[in-house]
C-alpha cells in the first residue's frame, strides 16, 4: 500500500487526516502563492495546490497530497490577510452576504496528479463594528483565508452553509478520503 504524505504544514489539514484515521508524514515547502490576474478562484485553487505539489519531492510508494483553499466573493479572491486592517475590510466586505469558499487538492501518485476542487457557499450574519473589532481581537484571522475561522470563534459570525462545512475548515475530506481509496490509500 503506498504511504501518504500530507504536503502542508496546516494545523487543520493535519486535524482532519488524523481525525479520517490515516497515518502519514508532513513535508512541506515555500511556494510563491501569486496568481496570474483575472484567475477564476476554482481554477486558481486547483493551480495553487499542483504547485505545492511540485514543488515537492515524491518518493517512490508515496502519494503526496497538498492543497490550497480561498474565499472569494463576487469573484474577488480574499486571500490571508496581511495585517489587522486587510482583516477588517474582508469582514466588512463579508458581512451580511454569501461568499464561497474553494478548496482544491492534488493527489500525487505514480500516475501523475489527481486534481480536483470542492466548493461551498457561506452566509455571514450582518455584523456590527464592535463584531468586527472583538473578532479582530480574538488572533483567529490570522493565518486565515478570507480572514475567518469556521471551526473557531468564526462560527459565531457564520448565519447559515451550504455544502461541505470541512471544505471551509480547509480539507473537504470526505472527498479526499474516497480519492486517496482510488488510489490505494486505505485507513487503519
Amino acid at each position: 500500500m503506498p504511504s501518504l504524505v500530507l504536503g502542508s504544514g496546516s494545523p487543520r489539514r493535519k486535524q482532519l487526516l488524523e481525525l479520517a484515521g490515516y497515518d502519514f508524514s508532513i513535508r512541506t515547502s515555500e511556494v510563491d502563492e501569486s496568481l496570474e490576474p483575472g484567475m477564476r478562484p476554482e481554477e486558481a485553487v486547483v493551480y495553487l495546490a499542483d504547485k505545492k505539489g511540485e514543488a515537492l519531492e515524491r518518493k517512490h510508494g508515496e502519494v503526496l497530497l497538498t492543497a490550497d483553499t480561498v474565499v472569494a466573493d463576487q469573484g474577488e479572491i480574499l486571500g490571508k490577510p496581511r495585517n489587522e486592517e486587510e482583516a477588517r475590510r474582508y469582514l466588512r466586505q463579508l458581512s451580511g452576504g454569501t461568499h464561497q469558499v474553494y478548496t482544491g487538492v492534488c493527489l500525487r501518485g505514480e500516475d501523475g496528479c489527481r486534481s480536483f476542487f470542492i466548493s461551498t457557499s457561506v452566509t455571514f450574519l450582518k455584523l456590527s463594528p464592535e463584531d468586527v473589532e472583538w473578532y479582530i481581537r480574538t488572533g483567529e484571522w490570522l493565518d486565515k483565508a478570507g480572514g475567518y475561522g469556521i471551526q473557531g470563534k468564526g462560527s459565531l459570525l457564520v448565519e447559515k452553509l451550504e455544502g461541505d462545512f470541512y471544505n471551509v475548515v480547509g480539507l473537504p475530506i470526505a472527498r479526499v478520503v474516497r480519492a486517496l481509496e482510488q488510489l490505494g490509500i486505505r485507513r487503519p
